[in-house]
């Protein structure tokens, strides 16, 4: 259930209403925009019927009761009156009509790959500056990461170049030393259904970009999302990086059907991963392109000074050469979307 209070409403009158979902044991959720509050109350099946028996419709200061019927209750749209959430990520805006461009290496490998790759894509415009300390990898020969010596470096990355830092975190026991470093702390596909990951997550409070799993729906994903907003963590960006299916002539297939569809059900910012979904190269760009023109609030893309010598994901990282002008293509796509221009917003900002 969404109770909508009235513009003018206090905060007491808001407290008012918090304290009488409490009373029969539900949570109240509050989110406060420039205009209106919202308050969600948030409970199992009883708790939600004990709460529509308050009658907080006659309470001083509401406007309306909104009930929430699917199962992503503080995820759907409703829950914010129809209105997308917007993420303000150290001076980067992700949703409604901002589009982030986030990029860097796969994996952190060493000082001078990850410091002159930060300065390349910030000069090119990219929004938030990725990159990979651990690593999860389907081999268990395969290499792991630098763990605290890649968040070191990273950290060094983040102070020359003054973007944010997006990097994974695996395991909770890690959580800590990452959350030091990560501006946006991110969840694999694989980690997608790790409730025990994503409930620690969700109490951190540090923004999460969380993967959809291989085989996982929609309704999968975003209540997978619920998770983490249910500890009371309101910045979750969803990120589609590709699915599994029958088809074998490219890495994965990219569901870019999702993004609209999405939006229909959330008011989370969605991006696009199309370098782990394409696994080469030449397709990195089109797919970008497409995501930006169905809607997408952001790209997050993998960018190499040497890829031939990566030691992993090589074939699928943009070169540094060719980054600026993919940064450009992927802007005016998103300005025909309607979104405001990224680069534009960096010019600004520095």
């Amino acid at each position: 259930m969404l109770i909508v209070m009235s513009p003018g409403a206090t905060e007491d009158e808001v407290q008012a209403v918090i304290d009488r979902i409490e009373s029969v044991g539900a949570a109240a959720h509050p989110s406060r925009g420039a205009e209106l509050t919202l308050i969600g109350a948030i409970g199992d099946a009883d708790t939600e019927s004990r709460v529509s028996e308050l009658e907080l419709g006659a309470l001083a200061g509401v406007s309306k009761i909104v009930p929430i019927l699917k199962p992503y209750k503080l995820a759907a749209l409703e829950s914010r009156h129809g209105i997308p959430s917007i993420f303000d990520i150290g001076g980067a805006k992700i949703g409604g009509d901002n589009f982030a461009l986030i990029a860097g290496p796969c994996t952190v490998e060493s000082r001078d790959q990850l410091l002159d790759t930060a300065a390349l894509v910030k000069s090119a415009g990219a929004s938030m500056f990725r990159g990979g300390a651990y690593k999860p990898r389907t081999s268990p020969y395969s290499f792991q990461g630098l763990g605290v010596e890649g968040l070191k470096l990273l950290a060094e990355a983040r102070e020359q170049s003054g973007l944010p830092i997006v990097t994974e975190l695996m395991d909770a026991r890690d959580i800590e030393p990452v959350l030091e470093v990560a501006d946006v702390i991110q969840v694999g596909a694989r980690n997608m259904q790790n409730y025990g990951l994503l409930t620690e997550l969700g109490r951190a409070g540090r923004p999460v970009l969380l993967k959809r799993g291989l085989s996982a729906t929609l309704e999968e994903f975003v209540m997978a999302a619920e998770y983490i907003l249910k500890e009371g963590n309101e910045q979750v960006i969803l990120c589609e990086r590709g699915i599994r299916t029958f088809e074998t002539a490219y890495r994965f297939t990219l569901d870019l059907m999702a993004v609209p569809v999405l939006k229909e059900m959330t008011h989370l910012p969605i991006v696009i991963d199309p370098s782990h979904a394409a696994g080469r190269r030449a397709l990195v760009k089109p797919l970008s392109l497409a995501a930006a023109a169905v809607g997408a609030d952001g790209i997050i893309v993998e960018v190499h000074p040497e890829p031939e010598a990566a030691i992993c994901d090589g074939p699928q990282a943009l070169r540094s050469e060719e980054f600026e002008e993919y940064a450009q293509a992927v802007d005016q796509a998103a300005q025909l979307a309607g979104k405001a221009s990224f680069l534009h917003t960096q010019a600004r900002s520095t």
